[in-house]
């Protein structure tokens, strides 16, 4: 299969996807590995969610077995615990020079997660994404969501190297949520001098959007609460 992956995709072996909880990093996590394993990249997903009962890539095993696309997850049956187990396997894909790995860190309990592998996880060509949506309160200004990137690279031990813009509003998101994301990331990219990596849009809105200064990644919406199934 001829390798159609986006250059942002495959410039790293290692890449965690965190931010504020809520913001979707579930869904661009379970989107960029289905990209990467449809262009014939060998690919891994961790899901190291240990708090959110809901979204969890797990929900799409099936999937993931179809394409090929290894994958690890924590403990379910110890989501309550103060030290949530975290799987073994998780080493592989730390060390295995030949797997694209994605990291889906759940909420900000996940940043204390991380800190547990930042000696390993600085070792690696990897980068740490922060996955911003202008629509949640905690992060819907410049200030907080800088305060909130800082807050998190103290906690892991590491530095974030890019900004996702995956500004929505579940089903009623709308072309100016988008755009709205979009500026507010750039303007976080200026105050703390970290690069926005590029702009999510659900499929038929992608389409849709006016050039953008970064590149838009068309996902597909796979996970979704209980009641909306």
């Amino acid at each position: 299969m001829e390798n159609t992956a986006a250059p942002w995709m495959t410039a790293h072996r290692l890449t965690a996807l965190v931010g504020h909880s809520g913001t979707g990093k579930t869904e661009v996590a379970v989107n960029l590995v289905f990209a990467l394993a449809r262009a014939g990249v060998k690919t891994a997903l961790a899901d190291l969610d240990v708090v959110n009962p809901y979204f969890r890539s797990r929900e799409r095993r099936d999937m993931f077995r179809q394409l090929g696309i290894r994958f690890v997850s924590s403990s379910q049956t110890l989501v309550d615990a103060d030290l949530p187990a975290l799987p073994a396997e998780l080493n592989t894909l730390l060390q295995d020079q030949s797997l694209r790995s994605v990291l889906d860190i759940g909420g900000d309990s996940g940043a204390r997660v991380l800190s547990r592998y930042r000696h390993q996880i600085a070792a690696q060509d990897r980068e740490m994404l922060f996955v911003l949506n202008a629509r949640r309160p905690q992060v819907s200004t410049p200030e907080a969501a800088a305060w909130n990137i800082r807050r998190i690279e103290d906690i892991m031990g590491l530095p974030m190297d890019g900004i996702v813009n995956n500004t929505h509003l579940c089903g009623e998101t709308t072309r100016e949520d988008i755009l709205l994301g979009a500026e507010l990331a750039e303007t976080v990219s200026y105050m703390t001098g970290i690069p926005v990596v590029c702009h999510t849009a659900e499929r038929a809105l992608a389409a849709s959007l006016p050039p953008l200064a970064e590149p838009v990644f068309p996902i597909d919406i796979y996970m979704k609460k209980p009641w909306d199934k």
